[in-house]
């Protein structure tokens, strides 16, 4: 197994990316997809939350009513601390487990993690980032889903600047043009990939707790909470 992490920060196209690798062939780890999934209703993460934080954070349709939890926690880091508490633990099993999964096998394991660049505790061999300059981004969030620009610019800013992923990266995708623009690097991207040495079965690192990074930082009104707290 290879595995290989991509990241890049809120409007640079990642989530396209991402599933256009998935297209190619790769084994998407999506952490956000895996946030969700932990939070449905009557499973463990769901019911410690409520627990935690009360019937006012479940929805008419018996859901976790995600805003209503973002009224909570944001304006308390220590009360976001306790929700990171219960989900992290959780999330950083479940990719613990996909990737066990792939060991014994050729596969290519690509970490659709945010926040990647900030948490060091994942065997990747390489880190690909979506780079996109930040008016680029902030035009797209603005335009595509809605948001206010001060917002947007607020969010990103309590993310790794563009300076630092791109120091921490070892392929770079261009998103600074039109999809079709951003698709066409994805060959090459894919051959990187598979060009980079697998993980040992033995890798500590598989074994050993893989808890995305608490954050204080919000991407959108229907987002996962925990990976990025409250996400897209």
């Amino acid at each position: 197994m290879i595995v290989v992490g991509l990241t890049g920060g809120i409007g640079s196209g990642k989530s396209t990316v991402s599933a256009g690798l998935a297209e190619l062939g790769a084994v998407i780890v999506d952490a956000d997809a895996m946030t969700r999934e932990l939070q449905q209703p009557g499973g463990a993460v769901f019911n410690a939350i409520v627990q935690r934080f009360g019937d006012e954070i479940v929805a008419a349709d018996g859901s976790l009513d995600r805003l209503a939890l973002a009224a909570i926690v944001f304006p308390n880091p220590e009360i976001l601390k306790e929700l990171n508490a219960i989900v992290h633990p959780a999330v950083g099993q479940a990719i613990r487990e996909r990737m066990r999964e792939h060991v014994d096998t050729d596969h290519v394991v690509v970490l659709d993690v945010p926040l990647l660049i900030e948490n060091s505790r994942y065997p990747v061999a390489g880190v690909a980032v979506v780079d996109t300059p930040m008016e680029v981004a902030v035009e797209r969030l603005v335009q595509f889903r809605g948001m206010d620009e001060a917002d947007a610019r607020a969010r990103m800013a309590r993310q790794a600047t563009r300076e630092e992923r791109l120091e921490k990266a070892d392929f770079v995708i261009d998103n600074s043009g039109d999809r079709d623009a951003l698709m066409v690097q994805l060959p090459a991207l894919w051959d990187w990939m598979r060009s980079l040495p697998p993980v040992a079965a033995d890798d500590t690192r598989l074994a050993d707790p893989i808890e995305p990074t608490a954050v204080t930082h919000a991407e959108g009104p229907t987002a996962a909470i925990g990976d990025r707290t409250i996400v897209r």
